[in-house]
């Protein structure tokens, strides 16, 4: 038997993700987020037919990782942009790559109001509970007594309001079809993100609506803590206000296993 033979490859960079150094900080989740999404799209076939949209934020610079064509959106404008683009593209597969402050905060309209008209679009949702970016200012998905820039004394209910949970928000709408909320902290919990980014591509590939996929992720340096203790913060903290799972599934999918 040939050396070649003997041995068969495994793991490798998908397809659809540049080979490139990362600028993101030790400890944070976006690296495996690009990859899922990546994997997801080798996977289906989707590559070359895929235009993704990323806005301002830590993923400004997606566009350096992700291995197809990609449009810059202006901060919080991913979904408006995108929607621009399906509706003139309606053939091509388009996806938005959104953190908390995009989606939830500038972004909040846009997103409300793609999902509920049913646009038949693809939104990562990065949720990490503070601006990473701009220096760890206080974002929606802040969690009450969590501290920020803008929060010194950690986040007040009475002062800031409660933690917006936009994933549930959203799921109450019509044409809304998929969302489900992943964490990125273990194994075990990115082998599920993965099946729900490929499941949500899936509902736009049959051309159902509109679908979400929130992925709980730590950004150990502004939150002042090793990566270690961010993972730990992610499973024993932050899941507690964003639960994990299933939020809305109107697919049929498993109807017809």
């Amino acid at each position: 038997m040939s050396a070649e033979a003997a041995f068969k490859k495994i793991f490798g960079r998908p397809e659809s993700l540049k080979e490139n150094y990362t600028h993101y900080c030790p400890g944070c989740g976006h690296s495996i987020a690009h990859r899922l999404v990546a994997e997801c799209l080798d996977e289906l076939g989707l590559r070359e037919n895929t235009i993704g949209v990323p806005p301002v934020g830590c993923a400004v610079l997606a566009y350096n990782y992700f291995n197809f064509d990609m449009i810059e959106a202006p901060h919080g404008r991913a979904l408006a942009v995108a929607t621009g683009i399906k509706r003139t593209n309606p053939d091509k597969f388009v996806l938005t790559y959104q953190g908390d402050g995009d989606l939830a905060a500038i972004g909040t309209a846009e997103t409300i109001h793609a999902a509920n008209r049913g646009e038949k679009i693809s939104a990562i949702f990065i949720n990490n509970a503070i601006y990473g970016m701009t220096g760890g200012q206080m974002a929606p998905t802040t969690l009450l007594g969590q501290e920020a820039t803008t929060a010194p004394g950690g986040r007040d209910s009475s002062l800031h309001g409660n933690p917006i949970d936009i994933s549930a928000m959203i799921a109450v709408s019509n044409g809304v079809v998929y969302v489900e909320r992943c964490s990125l902290a273990s194994l075990k919990q990115i082998r599920q993100a993965k099946k729900a980014i490929k499941k949500c591509f899936q509902v736009q590939l049959d051309k159902l609506g509109f679908g979400l996929v929130e992925l709980l992720s730590p950004c150990p340096t502004n939150w002042k803590l090793s990566p270690k203790e961010a993972w730990a913060w992610v499973n024993e903290v932050m899941v507690k206000v964003y639960p994990l799972g299933v939020i809305k599934d109107t697919t049929g999918y498993e109807d017809k296993k």
